[in-house]
């Protein structure tokens, strides 16, 4: 069994005793991302089909996006693509994105995975979640931290959810972000960055 086999978040929920909630947890902002970035993104949609296939979605909105978002927090983040993590025979395959804490020993070691991507493969957000789900179960094990806050993200390029797993609670938040407003996509990623820097801050005081 993968990841990619639990079709709903319910699946997960029932094989793990997960219950579920929603709140708004992230803030509502609007942020620019760099010059460059906002030039390359008009560029490519007044050019290019950007939602003619997965592979358009991946390499010209998602990546590029996640990594203008990374480059503000890469000293102590690091950011892998297609990077295959595995607790057990049940929770094992390999994400679209992790955002992991940085190892001492440089970029070729995935310590602790904290945040987790899903592109929505075919625009199916419910088997989106339900894989995304597994691998926030599977980072919170391997992380071996029950407490701490785990965080998905999952989208298809245009539309972007967001939800975190807390000990036995899946969080989702309530609320949709579209790419035709990139400044509230971008805010809400950084926005992300900063809950899962306020997570280390409150684990550092703890140890």
């Amino acid at each position: 069994m993968a990841f990619s086999d639990f079709k709903t978040i319910s699946d997960v929920q029932k094989k793990y005793g997960i219950k579920y909630s929603e709140e708004k947890f992230i803030v509502r902002q609007q942020l620019s991302p760099s010059e460059s970035f906002i030039k390359d993104f008009e560029f490519n949609q007044e050019n290019i089909d950007l939602f003619s296939s997965e592979a358009s979605r991946c390499e010209i909105i998602i990546s590029p996006l996640l990594r203008e978002v990374y480059k503000k927090h890469y000293q102590k983040y690091s950011f892998w693509i297609q990077k295959s993590i595995s607790y057990d025979e049940i929770l094992s395959g390999t994400p679209d994105y992790i955002f992991s804490q940085r190892s001492e020993l440089g970029k070729t070691v995935l310590e602790k995975p904290i945040v987790i991507v899903v592109e929505a493969k075919k625009n199916d957000f419910e088997q989106g979640w339900g894989q995304c789900l597994a691998e926030l179960i599977a980072s919170q094990k391997i992380n071996d931290n029950f407490p701490r806050a785990v965080y998905g993200i999952v989208t298809d390029g245009n539309l972007w959810q967001f939800g975190k797993l807390v000990a036995e609670t899946f969080i989702k938040d309530s609320g949709n972000f579209t790419i035709d407003n990139l400044p509230r996509v971008y805010g809400a990623l950084e926005n992300l960055v900063q809950l899962v820097e306020a997570e280390d801050e409150k684990q550092e005081k703890e140890y």
